[in-house]
Formats: structure tokens, C-alpha cells, sequence
């Protein structure tokens, strides 16, 4: 039993699914479907197609119901927990089995319903501009001209939390791993708020509380600036809740750039950082206000190819 599930008893038995430690971090929760709830899942919703599911919103919730049904609603408390509590904040979900579809779109439809099962359990998610839907698929690839890091496969993505320049709440991020080929490295990296040694530093700087600008670049296709503090509100116990990315803070002064740049220096030098192998088809969920994430370094290979899968939202109760 992990650390978590003792502290977290439900009222009966976890149905369907197990948790463990990640072997690294007692923080992060490693769930696994088992295969007879990944069949009866695939089955449940084999009647409606993804352009279904993003045409109708409320499908989604009732794509996220059929999964917890089918773990006698053992499943939603569970990831909820686990998620909300900042002691944990992160799980790496996997499941069992063959869904009894084809390799291929068919395949990724079924990915793309899970992912909208898992994150429609614990909240709502965002419209993603970036791809136009509540969620964004894009492609690393060895070569990339794109505006931003988040396809640049040569380079450490630096830990950052998402959601810095939109007027939505974020909550939470899940991340999905579609497809790879020819891929070494690119592991996700994570360090929570609170294990950064130099947290408090930063916290009691007189900038902490300062509204910065943060913008985007074109192709997220969001125009609007927002302002907002980097440790922009607490926790009902009083803990700071980040809201950073190194990409997109436009510093007003000097002083607001030598503080993100300190900033950025030590998060990058923080050796509490976990980095995290994704097998196909898993999805990492965290909490994006207390966790930091981002990617490390691909192997160069002519033919590397990763499709990656993106939800971001808010919780709802």
C-alpha cells in the first residue's frame, strides 16, 4: 500500500486500480488501471468519437462517470485526493491490457478518451488555444522552428507552471504520451514547491507579491497580457501557490528581471527534481500551483518522433 492510501483510507476497497509510491518520491502517486476496467471502459464509450466528445462538453463528464462507475466511484475520490492534497499533488496513471482497438487513430481515440475521463474527474478543463479544443496534441520532432521550447528537442525545457498568461484558472495540467519513435531521453522533470531549497528566499523577496506582465508567443494564439505575482495567493494553510515560466515574464525594470533570473537559476540548480520516464499511453497529472515541470533533453535521431496530449483546467467540486 503507498504512503498515500494510508493516510487517505477510503471507505472500501480500491476497485480496478492500484497505488503505489513512484520509487523516487513518496509525493508522486503511481495509479494503474487494471485490464478488465481498461476493456469495460473501452466498451462504454465505444459509441461516441472523439468530434463527438469535443462538440458535446457535457459528453465529457459523462465519459469521466462511466470510468468512475465502473471502479464503484472508488476511482474519482482517489485521484482527488491525491491531487488536492498538497503533501502529494502528482500521480503517474498507466493501465493494463489491450483496449481492443487498432493501433493507429483508433488508438489515439481511445488515448484522447481517457485522458478527458481522468481530467473531467477532477475538474473542468480549459479551451486550448494553442490547438483550438479543451485540449492540444503536438509533435516533437528532431528538427524544429517553432517560438517557443515546448518542441525544441535538443534543449532542457526549464521547470515552470502553466497557465502564466491566460486569464483562465490552472489548476491542474495532464500530460499524455501518444506515440514515440526513435526516442531517448526527454524524461518529464518535476520539483514541488516545497522541497526547492531556496523557496523561502525568493517568497520573502520584496518582489514576490509584484505583479509581472506575461505574454505569449504567436503561436498560442493568445493576444491578451495579464499581470500577476509569481507566488500570486496561499493555500487555506497559509503555503505559497506559484504561478511562473522563465518564456513569457516581460519584466518591467531591472529589478523584476534580476529576480526571475535568480529565480530561474535556482530552479534549474535545485537537485530535488524528479525526472519521470512516460511509457506510452501514460499521462502524468499534477497540480500545477505547487508543482514545477518540464522536460528533459531527446537523444538527436533523424526519426525522433513524439505526439504528446494536453489538458489544463480548474477544479470543480
Amino acid at each position: 500500500m503507498s504512503t498515500f492510501a494510508k493516510k487517505h483510507p477510503l471507505p472500501h476497497t480500491l476497485t480496478g486500480f492500484t497505488v503505489v509510491d513512484f520509487p523516487a518520491s513518496q509525493r508522486l502517486q503511481m495509479v494503474t488501471l487494471d485490464e478488465a476496467t481498461v476493456a469495460a471502459f473501452a466498451q462504454s464509450v465505444a459509441d461516441w468519437s472523439v468530434q463527438g466528445i469535443e462538440y458535446k462538453p457535457f459528453l465529457r463528464f459523462e465519459v469521466a462517470d462511466r470510468l468512475d462507475k465502473i471502479t464503484g466511484y472508488t476511482l474519482g475520490k482517489c485521484l482527488n485526493d491525491i491531487v488536492r492534497d498538497r503533501a502529494t499533488g502528482a500521480f503517474l496513471l498507466n493501465y493494463q491490457g489491450d483496449p481492443g482497438v487498432e493501433d493507429g487513430e483508433a488508438r489515439t481515440e481511445f488515448e484522447v478518451k481517457l485522458s478527458t475521463a481522468i481530467s473531467h474527474i477532477i475538474g473542468l478543463s480549459n479551451h486550448d488555444a494553442m490547438y483550438g479544443q479543451y485540449y492540444a496534441r503536438f509533435t516533437v520532432r528532431n528538427v524544429d522552428d517553432s517560438d517557443s521550447y515546448l518542441r525544441k528537442a535538443h534543449r532542457r525545457m526549464e521547470l515552470h507552471n502553466d497557465g502564466t498568461y491566460v486569464n483562465e484558472r490552472t489548476d491542474y495540467v495532464l500530460m499524455q504520451k501518444l506515440k514515440e519513435e526513435n526516442m531517448q531521453g526527454g524524461n518529464s522533470l518535476l520539483l514541488h514547491v516545497d522541497d526547492w531549497a531556496d523557496r523561502d528566499t525568493f517568497i520573502q523577496h520584496p518582489l514576490a507579491k509584484e505583479n509581472i506582465v506575461w505574454g505569449a508567443p504567436k503561436s498560442k494564439n493568445v493576444d491578451i497580457k495579464v499581470e500577476h505575482p509569481v507566488f500570486f495567493e496561499e493555500d487555506a494553510d497559509g503555503n505559497p501557490m506559484m504561478l511562473y515560466i522563465d518564456q513569457f515574464a516581460e519584466p518591467s525594470n531591472k529589478a523584476q528581471g534580476k529576480y526571475l533570473f535568480d529565480m530561474g537559476e535556482s530552479l534549474e540548480a535545485d537537485p530535488n527534481y524528479l525526472s519521470v520516464p512516460m511509457p506510452v499511453g501514460s499521462m502524468l497529472v499534477i497540480h500545477n500551483h505547487v508543482w514545477l515541470h518540464g522536460r528533459d533533453k531527446f537523444v538527436s535521431h533523424p526519426g525522433l518522433c513524439r505526439e504528446l496530449l494536453r489538458q489544463r483546467g480548474h477544479f470543480t467540486d
